[in-house]
């Protein structure tokens, strides 16, 4: 690399004085050029192939092991030395659902059931966190003061529509790190009655197919458990990718900064059914454009030539061309060719049909929307009370447990439909945030198509299947 040597000319004493300061620059010019270059961009950095990264964690679900097969005895006294140890080890569950969930406490070979709380001195990232580490990788979202009326409206619809799927990449993620979690208990559950189960073969209270009953549920519960990590995974890498996060170690810790749980649906909503055509139409910048539009094109044509038009495409909408083998589905043919040539008139027809077409789909979006909303949160309030229903009912349960009126398997099995049920409300809960980020959306200029209130019931049917 070449240096570049400064060689200070003779010294006068109207010089003397800035010997030190060309001394310093001759330094600096001397110095190897990266020494003063700046920090690369986090972009360059992820972009970079050499960059080092944490491998992605794998689900930790241990293997299932096979069944021990019961110990045999081979005379009358160790019978009675084996039945006694077996009722021994049965009777460490005599209060109830507490203790019989106290083996699984002290198994560590099973999974936790998803990510810990958030820690004391991490900030949760709540959706406003969310949107705005999200806009400083997205400068086309930014409006300025030089934009004109349509620039701004373009770029609002942008924002809406990408506030939008990150409203819904957090909603997920979210609901995602609750349910496994939720299916985490469940696993709880379902291996604390398969240990008991074994217990009963072993005392001679119970039979093989009784156990292997239980032994199915736990691993249809482990199932359930790694879907539900899957899940997770996905929807925090989702998240990630709309976060710009590109660091493997820092998508990891993602989860553990996100809220236990998403907010409970209001009461009621505010928007009345009457106003939701109006209120859509009306946040829709680039409608009012394109009206403004059709209604100069519909002033430069008369009425005469409006009304003309009308009638010709009445003339060719009267005899329709039927479809045969020989000649399929024609188009209908305007037959004046005075009112095709005049340009005015087509742009006024074409304007006309685009802005109808738009402002259907735009109430038809408001309508559907509006209704998935409503009944989404219907759907929210009814689970709610269900399961509020559920947990008195396990309450219940409980009583009379310990009043030695049910089994310890009434008990487990109550235990497990209240995890049902809590399952089935916390997602009924997500499909309501859901349907508000749509309704929000639509709200801000986006289009917005929502989805199939079949989705919903499916997820609901799948969380109700997947409670012990």
């Amino acid at each position: 690399m070449t240096v570049f040597r400064w060689q200070p000319p003779p010294l006068s004493p109207s010089t003397e004085g800035w010997r030190p300061a060309f001394a310093m620059l001759a330094l600096a010019l001397s110095l190897p050029l990266p020494a003063l270059a700046q920090t690369p961009s986090a972009a360059l950095v992820a972009s970079d192939p050499a960059t080092p990264s944490t491998p992605p964690a794998l689900m930790a679900l241990p293997a299932p092991e096979p069944a021990a097969a019961p110990e045999r005895p081979t005379d009358i006294d160790t019978a009675r030395a084996i039945w006694q140890r077996a009722n021994q080890r049965v009777a460490e569950f005599p209060r109830g659902h507490i203790d019989l969930l106290r083996w699984e406490m002290q198994n560590p070979a099973r999974p936790s059931g998803g990510a810990g709380e958030t820690a004391a001195n991490t900030p949760a990232l709540d959706m406003a966190g969310a949107l705005r580490q999200s806009l400083r990788h997205r400068p086309g979202l930014f409006t300025h003061a030089g934009m004109n009326d349509l620039e701004r409206a373009t770029v609002q619809r942008a924002y809406a529509e990408h506030v939008r799927a990150l409203q819904r990449a957090w909603i997920d993620a979210v609901s995602a790190r609750q349910r496994l979690r939720l299916m985490g208990e469940s696993l709880e559950a379902a291996a604390t009655g398969a240990e008991l189960g074994r217990r009963m073969v072993q005392a001679g209270n119970w039979s093989q197919a009784r156990l292997l009953r239980e032994q199915l549920t736990e691993a249809q519960a482990q199932q359930a458990w790694t879907r539900a990590a899957q899940a997770q995974q996905a929807a925090t890498e989702q998240l990630a990718r709309l976060l710009g996060m590109w660091d493997a170690q820092a998508v990891g810790q993602l989860t553990q900064r996100l809220p236990a749980q998403l907010p409970e649906p209001p009461a009621q909503l505010s928007t009345g059914a009457s106003e939701v055509e109006a209120t859509v139409l009306r946040s829709q910048p680039l409608l009012a454009q394109q009206r403004l539009r059709a209604q100069r094109a519909l002033v430069a044509v008369s009425p005469e030539r409006r009304a003309a038009w009308s009638q010709a495409v009445d003339e060719a909408l009267k005899t329709p061309a039927t479809p045969t083998a020989a000649t399929p589905w024609l188009a209908p043919q305007i037959g004046d060719l005075r009112l095709v040539r005049d340009h005015s008139l087509e742009a006024a027809v074409e304007a006309e049909s685009a802005l109808l077409m738009v402002a259907t789909e735009r109430r038809s979006m408001a309508r559907e929307a509006w209704r998935q909303l409503h009944a989404q949160h219907t759907g929210a309030l009814q689970t709610q009370h269900a399961l509020r229903l559920q947990t008195a009912q396990e309450q219940e349960t409980l009583l009379r447990y310990n009043g030695m009126l049910q089994s310890s398997w009434d008990l487990l099995a109550s235990a497990g439909e209240r995890l049902g049920a809590l399952d089935a409300a916390m997602m009924a809960r997500r499909d309501f945030w859901l349907a508000q980020a749509d309704w929000d959306a639509l709200l801000a200029g986006a289009d917005v198509e929502p989805a199939s209130p079949g989705a919903s019931s499916d997820n609901n049917k799948r969380a109700a299947a997947g409670g012990h």
